[in-house]
């Protein structure tokens, strides 16, 4: 080595021991500790060298990085294990039992602002039980999963107020009780952190009202009562105008309350009743850096005699051989083009957020890929196309049938709403009447089926009346999709991939009909179904031209419809004949609708959001079993994020050389995501179930001579993904043609295999596949 090249080395190691000596004296005055001597060391931990692996060895040891970070406990290998105390620079400071670098078991978090949380963690995570001090006095004591408030749990907030009952993803859900400090109080039901359906409040003055609630106020039918026992029954509302419902004064009092306004409940007795927000973290747990002491080679650290500095003893040709640490600044370090790995200091970077690794770039990449040049799809209906007449009939008769004045009324609908009869035919002549406006096409007629039910499905999908217009008859054509389904519809998107819409067939229509009442009440009490959401039903019959022809189509919402590109596209039936494309192998790209027999993926899903699913499959399968609904399907979108330039998919395990046999399994998630989705919890609002959900899915493998292996076997090859699936073409009833054909087919094929079968049958199979292809991410 030259002489120039040892002065820079040996500069750069004093820099090092003056750095750690001026951490181990600020360490020292925080935790009132010295160093432990070599010999402590080498003390006996058997009882846990199990869990460390039969190499290694655990042993007592301090810790003072070159960032300045202390640490002193037990390790092993390359990082804490064991019961044992970490304190950042920052002030941060754990203290707890670790498991291989990561939080795992009880332990007590620290912020410098005061706050504290003491109970389990998993994986670096607040996950179990435990309890969150607030800086401003707020405690939580309950349920967490990943770092959120997720199960029964006990809020005290510092004003005084209480809320003990059901949370989910950070924010009340469920069933609970709130209570002011001024002694008014709540108990019923919640939603999104808000008041949201049946509960009874009960003022200090002994006043209550027992009712339908939304967005904390009453909404619907609702009873309020004195304590004299007078009693207002009727319907609830903010607007006055619909404010209606009967007084029935107390035999004891029967002139109180008479000059008593319901609206009063809103304007003066709810006015001070307001739900104290969540404190939101600076910085989580998960998201906290670990420095650890790693070789550049991979090889096993042993213990070594420390320094009086809290050093290793090293050689000083290589000084920064054992350190490698993250940066500890708040943006990432710069990075070469192609490689998302910061620059590292003489060795190899280990980047480690408590157990949630931070994604490589420079990993080793698999044969199959994505296209990295976007298209769209479908065909724009221009002037010329033969469905171009047929486009402007439906985008005046949407604008005919939304722009129309309707009824605001609540979303209890009566049963002659979904009268099949319940329809109106409006007649468009070129020259426009009365209630049409003129056009350039031919004369036709418009049909509007159960309008008033599809006008409030379209406010319980939460659909703005103006945008729904705006996207099917702005000035932007439609595009009708290259070919049509296997069942003869023809399809259409509208500019912006909010919504398809699909022509049918006269049987549909009526089974459609037939299960609207059924299917309203489902999509109303469970906001995370996974069906298909029906925005309306209409009838174009084109009377200008010689041959009269009705073409019924149903508008429904894009499940593709994202700012993500979707890569691959499944329909899972769950039957094995005929379930593979048509396609070779060479045509198949990202619009390409893959079956049953090309998945090779299964789909792991967080543990929360596994649970969700698993519920609301049973619930849609057990509607449409009942409905006598089949040959249904999951659509299931991916979009790979971890894609290399020439549109190599990149393993979110793949590892690199030296860390071959060293993959935990951990989930990676990149610095952003943790950013959007745990520091806030309101960023999870952007995330429901079926709808941009991160996830994880594992490659799988069919044996050569198993041809119909519906599953794979798992290869142990990850990828991040995110999600979108929901459950499609739910209006094929099991009539007389599904009949005949399970009764032909089943001469010739297993009846097992075959998708035309008895509702129920269909339902269990489809149900059994899907959850061998989807499961829990386990860690």
């Amino acid at each position: 080595m030259s002489k120039e090249g040892s002065s820079s080395v040996y500069k750069a190691w004093e820099a090092t021991v003056r750095k750690t000596q001026a951490a181990r004296k600020r360490a020292n005055s925080i935790f009132g500790i010295s160093v432990d001597h070599a010999d402590e060391d080498d003390h006996d931990h058997s009882s846990d060298e199990s869990d460390c692996g039969p190499e290694e060895m655990i042993y007592n040891a301090d810790r003072i990085l070159a960032n300045g970070d202390y640490y002193t406990g037990f390790w092993c290998e390359n990082f804490p294990h064991g019961q044992g105390k970490y304190l950042w620079t920052d002030g941060c400071m754990y203290v707890g039992e670790w498991f291989k670098g990561k939080t795992m078991g009880k332990g007590r978090f620290s912020w410098p602002s005061g706050a504290t949380y003491e109970g389990e963690f998993k994986s670096g995570y607040m996950d179990g039980i435990g309890t969150y001090t607030g800086t401003n006095g707020d405690t939580y004591k309950g349920q967490w999963v990943m770092n959120l408030k997720h199960g029964h749990g006990t809020k005290h907030y510092s004003n005084g107020d209480w809320y003990e009952g059901e949370w989910r993803r950070g924010l009340q859900e469920g069933h609970g009780r709130y209570q002011w400090k001024d002694g008014d109080n709540y108990t019923g039901e919640w939603k999104n952190g808000v008041i949201c359906g049946k509960g009874s409040f009960i003022w200090s003055n002994g006043n209550l009202y027992d009712g339908n609630w939304e967005d904390s106020v009453p909404k619907g039918n609702g009873t309020f009562r004195w304590p004299d026992g007078s009693v207002y029954v009727g319907n609830w509302s903010k607007d006055p105008s619909e404010q209606n419902g009967t007084y029935y004064p107390s035999q004891s009092s029967p002139d109180a309350n008479l000059e008593w306004n319901p609206q009063d409940v809103y304007n003066v007795d709810l006015k001070d009743c307001k739900i104290c927000p969540g404190e939101k973290v600076s910085i989580l747990p998960s998201q906290k850096k670990l420095a650890v002491w790693r070789s550049a080679k991979g090889e096993s650290v042993k213990p070594r005699r420390m320094s009086v500095d809290g050093r290793v003893s090293v050689g000083l040709d290589r000084p920064f051989d054992r350190l490698q640490m993250w940066d500890g600044g708040d943006h990432d370090p710069p990075c070469n083009a192609g490689d998302h790995r910061p620059s590292t200091v003489g060795g190899e970077l280990v980047e480690d957020l408590m157990g949630l690794h931070v994604e490589d770039g420079n990993q080793r990449g698999l044969a199959m890929k994505v296209s990295k040049t976007g298209r769209r799809q479908g065909e724009t209906i221009s002037k010329g196309h033969k469905n171009y007449e047929l486009m402007l009939n439906l985008q005046l008769g949407i604008r005919h049938s939304v722009g129309r004045p309707g009824p605001s009324g609540s979303l209890d609908l009566k049963p002659s709403a979904f009268d099949p009869r319940e329809k109106y035919w409006t007649r468009f002549p070129p020259e426009g009447s009365k209630y049409t406006p003129p056009h350039q096409s031919c004369e036709f007629k418009w049909k509007d089926y159960c309008p008033l039910v599809f006008r409030t499905l379209r406010k319980l999908f939460k659909v703005d009346a103006a945008d729904y217009m705006l996207s099917i008859c702005g000035n932007d054509a439609l595009r009708e999709l290259s070919s049509p389904g296997k069942s003869g519809s023809f399809f259409y998107l509208t500019n912006d991939d909010r919504y398809m819409i699909k022509t049918m067939k006269k049987a549909e229509v009526k089974v459609l009909m037939r299960m609207l009442s059924a299917y309203y009440n489902h999509v109303r009490a469970y906001e995370n179904t996974l069906v298909t959401k029906f925005y309306g039903l209409h009838c174009v019959k084109l009377t200008g031209q010689p041959i009269q022809k009705k073409v019924r189509f149903i508008i429904m919402g894009n499940l593709f419809c994202s700012e993500y590109k979707i890569h691959r596209r499944f329909d899972l039936k769950g039957s094995s004949l005929g379930r593979t494309t048509d396609k070779p192998l060479t045509e198949i790209d990202e619009m390409t609708i893959l079956k049953d027999l090309d998945l090779n993926f299964i789909f792991r899903l967080q543990k929360s959001w596994f649970q969700e699913f698993c519920r609301q499959i049973d619930r849609d399968c057990e509607f449409l079993e009942q409905e006598r609904i089949m040959d249904y399907s999951l659509l299931v979108g991916l979009h790979f994020r971890n894609t290399s330039a020439a549109g190599d998919l990149i393993p979110s395990g793949a590892l690199t050389p030296t860390d071959e046999n060293k993959s935990d399994g951990t989930p990676r998630l990149s610095r952003a995501d943790m950013d959007q989705l745990l520091l806030d919890p309101s960023r999870w609002a952007s995330i429901k179930l079926g709808l941009n959900m991160p996830a994880r899915v594992e490659k799988t493998e069919r044996k050569s001579d198993c041809e119909f292996q519906l599953v794979g076997d798992p290869t142990g090859e990850f990828y991040e993904v995110i999600m979108f699936f929901g459950i499609i073409d739910i209006l094929q009833d099991y009539d007389i043609s599904k009949k005949l054909e399970h009764a032909y087919k089943s001469i010739q094929y297993d009846p097992t295999s075959i998708s035309a079968v008895d509702p129920r049958q269909y339902s269990r199979r489809f149900r059994d596949f899907i959850y061998k292809v989807f499961a829990e991410e386990t860690t």
